[in-house]
């Protein structure tokens, strides 16, 4: 019993705790947890600071918005374009324990995550108040008080990182920024918004539903929104759309989106309750009788307030453009994805989405302040204009700049840097090195690794798959969408190809071979060759011959123009690298087959070809007589994880029953780690909640190997994998002249595939 002898009723103070780190990073959503691991990885001792009992922000169970990035739902033209590092390694594991994209289990991966580096120290529910500055450019301190223990911390650091959304960090510190639409003139932005369409966009808060099997009565609460008619799009509700996929029941654009947070929700709570009051109560939704309401947002899931400035500010033309910068560090790919300003009450569309022809460079010097010298910018505070921020904002890509944060964090640790030394002090490189060995793809980037012991070594592989043909399985599937099979070529003359259709009467077909106009995209805006062919009943037999040289080496598009008369031998094989795409519809992103933006806006016009998710978007059955020998062992050290403008993969022949590497010195080499990068597909969204996904391991992704000596001894048997990066730490350094890497098919449709394998 603890018995307080104070009776003089003298005031108390509240317990207070002081931290050093070597970094603070305050902000608990994905940004802050990919910095905080990162960081603590490369030896870095960090203090993460989140002001709500849960990790992961808005992709959380509190706001439940699924994370996405560059891929867009698979519903643009950046193929294999999923974030890498750690972003990629949850969302990664979160498919595989969490495929049905429960909110819940999401918080308990990153829980996991975070606690099980040692290097981190986790402050939930505690919220930063104050700022703390040694001289007018260096913050010292953060103050915080957590709600759950009733205590005051002061944490002390060299380095912080501010990922807490409003940059509450940043403000209190007296960092630059901005709120609110830039105007045209200032960055000769054409797609920057007049004052009448809006200055930020809005919150939005979701609702969940759940079908009781028995009918289920709704009686709304007194505040809720009564008149339906002042939400525009009332006309195309319907009882089966939930969760995230309400992303428009949005409002707050015309406010203070930081200090009016609490004004917005409730304005947002009338909206939920007066839809679902509505759908429940309206009679024009019968399918909801048994519907109740199971879970309604209680904080908004915020887009827009605060944007910081660095040294340099993003812009439309860098994501339009895709312009290269020497400091490169990260990447985007979501469309510039600007809202109305009166959000759910808006007769405009809910959403301007549109996209670029392929992926962009996010340059380091967006990520630092360029005023106050301690301080990092992590997720979606980063230095970028109200347009451009308009597809930095996404979840996936603000982690993904942001982990380069967090190794620009540990660079400067050991080396006693500040952020903007980095650039000044030439250290970019070295930066930029340190995140490719990690799996942060920099597009346009090769990784140079001297360090990495594969690079002087003599490699054999047991095979290598020279792609002759996709066979042919007596599995049609009729043109009902025109498609394109992506196929890796090289330089010099295109060969013939030849695919098998048949058809009940006679038509005609147009094939064509397209191009991008710019290496490592993906988008097929050039036509090399086209030509009709006449199709009689029956089976048909094309052989398929192009009056066309590729220029370079690179993805070609075998396309097939729609034709409901015909139907295309298709194959259950996958090949990593080897893709189908398709000229169809995905309302969701503003894909409606073809971009037609307006003239004066700065974006451009071209077709979208996208894949099919699993179990569908099956291969063409196609035959290259000349072979596509694209798969070659040596791929393995190029410095390149995944597909761009090559496989960038060894990948074994089917039929060999053993595939393996051999890698073999002249003098023997002392090894004691080992990493390999295998195909978990970042084609795939992997979408953290609200979708099913049609497996938990990629089909591509090997399972199973055993890493041996020269001599055969046994180094790691590894079992059951389904991750992309994995490392392998020997128990004792090993002296060996030869490494052999054994690994097992992942399926009889799919052949081994290795994008890298490194030793250290």
């Amino acid at each position: 019993m603890k018995v307080d002898k104070n009776s003089s009723g003298s005031k108390r103070s509240l317990m207070n705790k002081k931290m050093e780190a070597d970094l603070v990073v305050v902000g608990g959503g994905l940004s802050g947890v990919c910095c905080a691991i990162t960081a603590a990885r490369e030896g870095c001792k960090v203090v993460l600071v989140q002001d709500r009992p849960v990790l992961g922000g808005n992709s959380s169970s509190e706001v439940r918005l699924w994370v996405l990035g560059a891929t867009s739902h698979m519903g643009n033209n950046n193929r294999w374009a999923r974030e890498g590092g750690v972003i990629d390694e949850i969302l990664v594991e979160n498919t595989y324990r969490n495929p049905e994209g429960n909110a819940v289990i999401l918080d308990m991966l990153l829980l996991d995550k975070v606690i099980g580096e040692p290097n981190i120290t986790l402050l939930l529910n505690t919220a930063v108040y104050d700022v703390e500055k040694s001289s007018a450019d260096t913050i010292s301190s953060v103050k915080a008080f957590c709600s759950q223990n009733q205590t005051e911390y002061l944490l002390s650091a060299p380095l912080f990182c501010d990922a807490s959304g409003d940059g509450v960090v940043g403000f209190l510190s007296g960092a630059a920024f901005r709120m609110g639409a830039e105007s045209k003139e200032e960055f000769g932005e054409q797609f920057a918004p007049t004052q009448e369409y809006g200055e930020l966009l809005g919150h939005t808060l979701y609702f969940y539903s759940k079908d009781t099997g028995r009918p289920v009565n709704f009686v709304p609460p007194a505040f809720a929104l009564k008149d339906i008619t002042q939400i525009p799009r009332f006309k195309s509700f319907n009882a089966q759309e939930f969760g995230c996929k309400l992303w428009w029941i949005e409002y707050g654009g015309r406010l203070d989106t930081v200090h009016d947070t609490e004004q917005i929700k409730w304005e947002l709570w009338k909206v939920v309750y007066g839809v679902w009051n509505y759908i429940k109560n309206s009679g024009e939704f019968p399918e909801a009788a048994n519907l109740t309401l199971e879970w309604v947002g209680t904080i908004p899931g915020k887009r827009e307030s605060r944007r910081f400035e660095g040294d340099y500010m993003l812009i439309q033309q860098d994501i339009v453009e895709q312009r290269t910068h020497e400091d490169a560090v990260a990447f985007g790919g979501w469309s510039i994805d600007l809202h109305p300003a009166d959000g759910v009450f808006s007769e405009k569309p809910g959403c301007n989405q549109w996209h670029a022809k392929g992926i962009y460079q996010i340059p380091y010097r967006c990520l630092y302040s360029r005023n106050i010298g301690n301080l990092f910018l992590g997720g979606r505070i980063i230095s970028a204009s109200h347009v451009a921020f308009g597809s930095t904002r996404v979840m996936a890509t603000a982690a993904y700049a942001s982990q380069a944060v967090g190794m620009a964090a540990a660079l400067c640790k050991e080396e006693n840097l500040l952020p903007a030394d980095i650039i000044q002090k030439g250290r970019i490189g070295t930066l930029q090195q340190r995140l490719q060995q990690t799996g942060q793809f920099i597009p346009g980037l090769v990784l140079a690794d001297n360090a990495d012991k594969v690079q002087l070594a003599h490699i054999e592989a047991s095979s290598e798959l020279v792609l002759e043909e996709l066979p042919e399985e007596g599995f049609l599937k009729p043109l009902t969408f025109s498609l394109a099979q992506m196929i890796p070529l090289e330089a010099g003359q295109v060969e013939p190809f030849i695919v098998h259709v048949q058809s009940e009467t006679n038509t005609q077909l147009e094939v064509g071979l397209r191009i991008s106009s710019k290496p490592g995209n993906h988008t097929p805006d050039i036509t090399l060759a086209q030509q009709v062919l006449d199709i009689q009943p029956g089976r048909n037999c094309l052989q398929i011959a192009f009056d066309a040289v590729m220029e370079q080496p690179g993805y070609a598009f075998l396309t097939i123009m729609k034709n409901p008369l015909v139907q295309l031998h298709h194959t259950r094989k996958r090949v990593t690298g080897i893709l189908s795409v398709f000229n169809t519809i995905n309302k969701a992103v503003s894909n409606y087959g073809k971009q037609t933006p307006p003239e004066d806006i700065g974006m451009d016009t071209f077709e979208f070809w996208c894949p099919q998710r699993r179990p569908e978007g099956h291969n063409i059955a196609f035959k290259y007589p000349a072979g596509l020998n694209a798969f070659a062992a040596d791929n393995i050290r190029n410095g390149i994880d995944r597909p761009t403008d090559h496989p960038n993969a060894w990948v074994a022949d089917w039929r060999d029953p053993n595939p393996r590497l051999s890698i073999s010195w002249e003098e023997p080499k002392t090894i004691s780690r080992i990493d390999l990068f295998f195909d978990a597909d970042y084609d795939h969204p992997m979408e953290s909640v609200l979708m099913h996904h049609p497996e938990s391991v990629m089909p591509f992704c090997v399972r199973n190997y055993r890493i041996k000596d020269g001599a055969g001894h046994v180094l790691a048997v590894v079992e059951g994998n389904y991750r992309t990066h994995n490392v392998v730490r020997l128990e004792k350094p090993v002296v060996a002249e030869k490494l052999i890497i054994e690994l097992e098919h992942p399926s009889p449709e799919v052949p081994a595939a290795l994008f890298a394998l490194r030793c250290y």
